[in-house]
């Protein structure tokens, strides 16, 4: 007979929400393990299958004094976008006429629902807004607010296309894993391209309640902004020019 796992320490588990270990009863889960691992699965199923919140958002805007507009992915509707990664990364056919005439900017601010509507649910509107406040500090020209349904990654270079945007900042929520559903992540793209591979993105993640605070996100995609107009590039190839020092750090 095989030997019963070791419960982690109290410790262990303190500094991580991973599942280390179910534990052992025979050969089967414990009854808690299993109803945890039930509610996380479910959650993580919710966020998947959520839509933007459009008039909760849009009414949090105006109090932040934002402008805002939706655009929708060549998705169209949930079940598209989750079976068609493809047609989330591209802006369907009226997408380009909704943003005609609100550039050239500086940077163009996306906000989409991903693959977790409840993670841009709790901190997109606040994300944006203190990004916003920062680049306004640095004298930038901003898009407003673009709320983008259905979206992936990719589909904010369209809409940088569509508004001259020199930077595109594109805030969704990830992909939900059995330990977190609300995780919000940052895509920053310098010189967008249809084409652009993810080599050429910059990312911060986990922004949530129990990871990174949205504060710190927003100035540390603040920086990042910051770093790629002064070197003229974004993704692994500034990451690697401030690895190496070769940028001043960037006070925004």
């Amino acid at each position: 007979m095989s030997a019963k796992p070791p419960t982690p320490p109290a410790e262990i588990r303190a500094l991580t929400e991973a599942r280390l270990t179910f534990g052992r009863r025979g050969s089967a889960v414990d009854t808690a393990g299993a109803l945890a691992f039930a509610l996380d699965h479910a959650r993580a199923r919710a966020a998947v299958e959520a839509e933007l919140d459009l008039p909760t958002l849009a009414a949090a805007l105006d109090r932040m004094g934002l402008a805002h507009r939706v655009v929708t992915s060549a998705a169209g509707d949930r079940s598209g976008f989750i079976r068609r990664p493809d047609l989330g990364r591209r802006l369907r056919e009226d997408g380009a006429a909704t943003l005609a005439g609100l550039g050239p900017v500086d940077v163009a601010l996306v906000l989409g629902d991903g693959l977790s509507a409840t993670a841009v649910a709790l901190n997109g509107a606040a994300f944006v807004a203190d990004l916003a406040a920062r680049l306004d500090r640095m004298c930038l020209r901003l898009s407003p607010v673009i709320l983008a349904r259905q979206a992936r990654v990719a589909l904010g270079d369209k809409i940088a296309l569509a508004l001259q945007a020199t930077t595109v900042v594109m805030a969704l929520g990830e992909r939900p894993g059995l330990s977190a559903a609300d995780s919000l992540g940052v895509y920053i793209t310098h010189l967008p391209r249809p084409d652009t591979a993810d080599s050429g993105r910059n990312c911060i993640s986990n922004i949530r309640e129990a990871g990174l605070p949205v504060t710190e996100a927003a100035g540390q995609a603040a920086q990042l902004i910051a770093a790629m107009r002064a070197s003229g590039q974004s993704g692994v190839a500034l990451s690697r020019a401030l690895a190496s020092g070769a940028l001043p750090p960037a006070r925004p």
